[in-house]
């Protein structure tokens, strides 16, 4: 069975690939040091800083293999899908809040790069899927647990 597709920004894949690097090269070395530090401090089976460092390196090794496994899968998403006449992922999208009377700016991207609280939003979110293939000026309704929320496109860029 074929892997999944994660789509990625050009942007996404740089992140992923710059936090993998430290995390191979300085993050490993760190631990190892903290755990050759906790060993030298003799009977290991009652070390909290030892029993720490092996639990800082079972997360670090997690994500390690994480990260490995988005770029592997990765598909970037080319320039030419996201263009400003309609919103597709790598979009950032310029939208007016119509309840709250407010501007949101959303960068629309695939589902391993989303980050609500920094208007990264998941082309498989509600949202997202509102979004997808609107056009500017074009008002879209979001069916949130909350309710419905509507939005008006004001402006699509591309994301950098």
């Amino acid at each position: 069975m074929e892997e999944k597709k994660i789509m990625l920004t050009k942007a996404g894949l740089q992140r992923f690939e710059d936090e993998l690097q430290i995390l191979k090269v300085s993050k490993r070395k760190e631990i190892a040091e903290k755990i050759k530090e906790a060993r030298e401090q003799g009977d290991i089976t009652e070390n909290a800083e030892y029993d720490a460092a092996l639990d800082e390196q079972r997360e670090i090794e997690k994500r390690i293999e994480e990260l490995t496994h988005i770029i592997n899968n990765a598909e970037i998403i080319s320039e030419e899908d996201s263009g400003t006449d309609t919103v597709n992922i790598g979009s950032t999208v310029h939208v007016m809040d119509l309840e709250f009377d407010e501007e949101l700016v959303l960068h629309i991207v695939g589902s391993a790069e989303a980050d609500s609280l920094n208007g990264f939003i998941s082309n498989e979110s509600p949202m997202g899927q509102a979004l997808i293939g609107a056009e500017c000026g074009q008002t879209v309704t979001v069916v949130t647990p909350a309710g419905e929320m509507k939005y008006e496109i004001l402006k699509i860029d591309k994301s950098h």
